[in-house]
């Protein structure tokens, strides 16, 4: 036998095997997964962001996401609450599909997430920070979550074997240093899928106390419907959630003067330190200080706990914002930036004072537009913006679909990656909401909908039946409800049947029952 040639044809074949092996697209398109980094603040406004128009400079790590990336200027969540626009992340499913109707519920975590499907894809996967599903996630290599709401200040985390550690330190920060830990920690052969849930800036904004003059000198003007008399709108006549009326002053803006709640402003520094208390309570004295000396009632006191709660909100993105700038950091000296998407987003929209509000809830802009923003230099150019209508429930498809993941039948969202290639593409002419938690706090109807590009149809339910409609182009503060206007019956009945379609094709029969005892 000829060793020579023997081997010559061995080299030969196992060349081939190797070329086919590695030309083979599967391959490939295994070896080329993007990582992917998505981050989800809680009730972060778009009117505070300034790749959203913001003017008072709060984000600019998240504008600079914006710049190198896409910024969908009409993202919606499909229910404006915290559990269940997580839930409806985690699934890519209607809140009457997944189970989580309201924060009362608990989520069933066994259940198709696409954390899961990337997992038994390969990927590495974690969730890092504000969970609130009350109970252990699951489809997770690694997990470290707040309990419930989490604290600001040396807050818990509960681990996998179900500790509970209390880490000294901002909870922003916090997190960020668990999520870096675990990415310096993971398998670096393998794609990650890393979900970072801050708890900033959710009630009652407590910032780091770095940040606590930030916004000390600010003027900040009132929203043009601040002094909403909410005509023609029962649940708003309804509501509790107003600045006037249901802000408090111990709680939310840490006096210690409050009448009605004397301890509260005193029980948030409990967790703290002493460092961490002299720098709060230096700040917040003053700040009491001053507001005994004016002497302040009626719109005086209204406007100033406007202000109050402006300063400290904003204050409080300011270390989310930070915090969102050292993960780009971190992916930018790893170099990992080229090959992974990054998300910003927030579980809903926020009221800054409009319609004289706090909170979120209704269907009103302000509550269901939500942010998001993605940078993944493979896919998206940068300072792009995408005018087309998508929901929450699309996200968890999309992630899976740029992954190289099929996306299981039984998902209700839809991928939009497509929109991410061509921005004139369109994926849906409208937006589904369902809102379910009454009576509770803040006192929202129940109420379903349907969101266009230009209108608004709500259903209102429950105590009592009613519906409201809006012309966003003529009427964006949506302080007008048209729904009796006799002009607008034949397009309302239009909309009434797109709604009813929605419903069936949402497989949402508690509205589809309602609209069809209605005709």
């Amino acid at each position: 036998m000829n060793t020579k040639l023997n081997l010559k044809g061995i080299s030969c074949m196992l060349a081939c095997f190797l070329f086919g092996f590695f030309a083979n697209p599967l391959w490939a398109q295994k070896q080329n997964r993007p990582n992917i980094v998505i981050i989800i603040s809680d009730d972060h406004a778009l009117s505070t962001i300034g790749a959203y128009g913001a003017k008072y400079g709060a984000s600019p790590h998240i504008d600079q996401l914006a710049k190198q990336g896409v910024t969908f200027t009409n993202a919606f969540v499909n229910n404006s609450l915290c559990a269940p626009s997580r839930a409806t992340l985690l699934t890519g499913k209607y809140s009457h599909v997944n189970g989580l109707r309201d924060n009362r519920d608990q989520f069933d975590a066994a259940q198709d997430v696409f954390p899961r499907r990337l997992q038994q894809a390969g990927f590495q996967t974690a969730w890092i920070g504000k969970w609130h599903l009350k109970n252990y996630p699951q489809g997770f290599d690694y997990w470290s979550i707040l309990p419930d709401q989490g604290q600001y200040y040396n807050p818990d985390l509960i681990g996998m074997q179900g500790d509970t550690v209390r880490k000294e330190g901002y909870c922003t920060d916090i997190i960020t240093n668990l999520t870096v830990d675990w990415l310096d920690k993971r398998d670096k052969t393998k794609p990650f899928c890393v979900i970072i849930g801050q708890k900033a800036p959710h009630r009652p904004w407590m910032p780091d106390a770095r940040d606590l003059r930030r916004f000390e000198q600010v003027k900040f003007a009132l929203p043009p419907n601040f002094y909403d008399d909410y005509q023609d709108r029962i649940a708003a006549q309804t509501q509790d959630m107003s600045i006037a009326k249901t802000m408090q002053l111990g709680y939310d803006l840490k006096m210690k003067n409050d009448p009605a709640d004397p301890k509260s402003a005193m029980n948030a520094t409990k967790r703290m330190n002493a460092v961490q208390q002299r720098a709060w309570n230096a700040y917040y004295d003053s700040v009491q200080n001053d507001m005994v000396k004016q002497q302040l009632s009626g719109k005086a006191l209204i406007e100033w706990k406007y202000q109050r709660y402006m300063k400290d909100y904003l204050a409080t993105t300011v270390s989310l914002d930070r915090n969102i700038g050292e993960i780009m950091d971190y992916l930018d000296k790893n170099k990992l930036s080229e090959n992974t998407i990054v998300v910003y987003t927030s579980d809903q929209g926020f009221y800054m004072g409009e319609h004289g509000w706090f909170d979120k809830r209704f269907m009103y802009e302000e509550s269901m537009h939500a942010p998001f923003i993605m940078r993944y230099p493979k896919v998206v150019k940068p300072h792009s913006k995408v005018s087309q209508l998508v929901s929450n429930v699309d996200f968890a498809p999309t992630f899976l679909d740029l992954a190289g993941v099929s996306v299981p039948k039984e998902i209700q969202g839809k991928s939009f990656v497509q929109v991410l290639k061509n921005g004139k593409e369109k994926i849906r002419e409208s937006v589904y909401y369902h809102y379910y938690e009454f009576p509770a706090e803040h006192s929202v109807r129940k109420h379903f909908g349907i969101r266009t590009d230009r209108y608004k149809l709500i259903r209102f339910y429950g105590q009592q039946d009613f519906w409201e409609f809006y012309d966003l182009k003529t009427d964006p503060h949506e302080m007008k409800n048209l729904y009796n206007d006799k002009s607008k019956q034949a397009l309302i009945a239009t909309l009434k049947a797109k709604l009813l379609a929605l419903t069936i094709e949402n497989k949402d029969q508690l509205a589809e029952g309602i609209l069809k005892k209605e005709n």
